[in-house]
């Protein structure tokens, strides 16, 4: 959907869910903000049983005016009812007949069928997100309301445990691009806890469940804000010995879990999707991630599921080091690689040679310093990585036409010196590669993750499917290739 499709309709009511947090506030009142723009008079409300009562939240409504009002008995039946941060059916959010129905939101898909106007994206951080983004698809900024830009970057804020779990790149460009007031958002932080959310993180700390095999923690709290997740599982990463931690709480309504790494084979955002997978959703950095298990879709209780969860990931992954590796080609077969018309990005020129670049994609964020060997290969699938210029050409022949594809997420490069953004594809170039580059490569039976000679600081995962492959000219040149993408790319030439 477009934000400009809500226009059609005159009586408009905007409904979060049930005991608003940070990200139900700021959308809610990006949405009062647009339709008042666009000559709307809408009614943003709550309902359930409890008032607001945090002090950050109250201090959000206060001093960025955001107009939500408390109807416990709402009983107008509106043209439009707008759910934001919730799904019109969902438990957590109390039940509001109207004629028409829209619904934006974050979160995972958990009722049978969504209205017709609908813009979900589970893969975002915050429905703040997903607001602001279609804003921008309409040319609209929100910085030309600090209030509304601070409430934004507010609910991004705290609905990513303090950013430390956010995973999409369209996350990040909110972030890079409201400008907000810095002092009201460090106001908000200082009153995030409660005394009795002090005496919640220092009862779950003391009733730690500590595995020593693998060195993790599970902690249990009490409900609370998901925020005091990330103090408990931070503080008790102090730990020696401890590697990794899991701190949860378990509601009716939702399981919030928060998890932390502090070893390079474990990462955070990887145990948080694995944890999740299925079930709800997770994400995040490589040390600091976290997400979310719906109730509805577990049949034993959530201590078991994560328990059992994080043992089958240990269990699941063999680790492997390729500097340190030599594989056993005889049992494995000999490709090539097939004629492919790929992109390439010369960076010196977007950016001077020198220039300290952050490379945002979809798959992360990348820094690199610009010299005259700096390359971006954008592979078949938009994937996007830096390869040195003697290795392109050893492996590519550049055809100087212009290269266009279509993405999910159009990748860009921003000089971290000047923060200027430019955007990858109007300096991509056509190479093909002539297919007489040859590995050694068989179909992974176990999932891996494979620290690549070039980078012994993060590793690739590879699954059951995938494919392990070497370069036939090089023992330790070892790499995963996806297996939906193998027949693409690879030829076979002996098995």
């Amino acid at each position: 959907m477009k934000l400009s499709d809500l226009l059609a309709y005159e009586d408009i009511v905007i409904q979060c869910h049930d005991n608003p947090d940070a990200d139900a506030l700021a959308s809610g009142f990006a949405l009062v903000w647009y339709l008042k723009k666009n000559g709307k008079e809408p009614v943003f409300i709550y309902r359930g049983i409890n008032r607001m009562h945090k002090s950050n939240l109250i201090i959000m409504v206060d001093r960025l005016n955001i107009p939500i009002q408390y109807e416990p008995d709402f009983d107008r039946v509106p043209e439009l009812l707008i759910n934001c941060d919730c799904q019109h059916g969902q438990r957590n959010v109390t039940d509001t007949a109207a004629k028409n129905y829209a619904v934006i939101d974050h979160h995972q898909i958990t009722i049978d069928q969504l209205p017709k106007l609908n813009e979900v994206r589970s893969s975002v951080g915050s429905c703040a997100t997903v607001i602001w983004n279609l804003m921008k698809e309409e040319g609209i900024n929100p910085n030309e309301d600090k209030e509304l830009a601070t409430a934004l970057y507010y609910g991004l804020y705290t609905d990513t445990n303090r950013l430390s779990e956010i995973s999409h790149p369209l996350d990040r460009d909110m972030i890079d691009n409201l400008v907000f007031n810095k002092a009201i958002v460090t106001e908000m932080c200082n009153s995030n806890i409660s005394l009795e959310e002090l005496k919640i993180t220092g009862k779950a700390i003391l009733q730690y469940d500590y595995h020593e095999p693998n060195k993790y923690l599970i902690i249990k709290s009490e409900q609370c804000d998901p925020n005091i997740l990330g103090v408990i599982s931070d503080f008790a990463m102090e730990t020696v010995g401890v590697n990794v931690c899991i701190a949860y709480y378990d509601s009716p309504e939702e399981i919030k879990f928060s998890v932390r790494s502090c070893v390079k084979e474990v990462h955070a955002n990887e145990l948080a999707a694995f944890l999740a997978e299925g079930i709800g959703g997770g994400g995040g950095h490589l040390f600091k991630a976290g997400g979310t298990i719906r109730p509805e879709l577990i049949t034993s209780n959530p201590e078991t599921i994560i328990q059992e969860r994080i043992e089958k990931y240990y269990e699941t992954y063999t680790i492997m080091y390729a500097k340190d590796t030599t594989l056993d080609t005889s049992n494995m077969s000999l490709y090539d690689k097939l004629p492919q018309n790929l992109g390439t990005v010369r960076l010196a020129d977007v950016f001077d040679i020198g220039t300290l670049v952050e490379i945002r994609t979809l798959e992360g964020d990348v820094h690199v310093n610009i010299t005259d060997e700096t390359y971006l290969m954008i592979g078949i699938e938009g994937e996007v990585y830096p390869i040195t210029g003697t290795k392109l050409q050893n492996s590519y022949n550049f055809t100087g036409f212009k290269y266009s594809n279509t993405f999910e997420y159009e990748p860009s490069i921003k000089n971290l010196a000047t923060g200027e953004v430019k955007l990858v594809m109007p300096y991509a170039k056509t190479v093909i590669s002539p297919g007489n580059a040859r590995i050694y490569a068989r179909p992974l039976t176990n999932p891996i993750k494979l620290f690549t000679a070039w980078d012994d600081e993060k590793y690739y995962s590879g699954n059951a499917g995938d494919y392990i492959a070497v370069r036939e000219d090089d023992p330790h040149d070892i790499y995963v290739i996806k297996g939906r993408l193998f027949d693409k790319l690879y030829r076979l030439i002996r098995s």
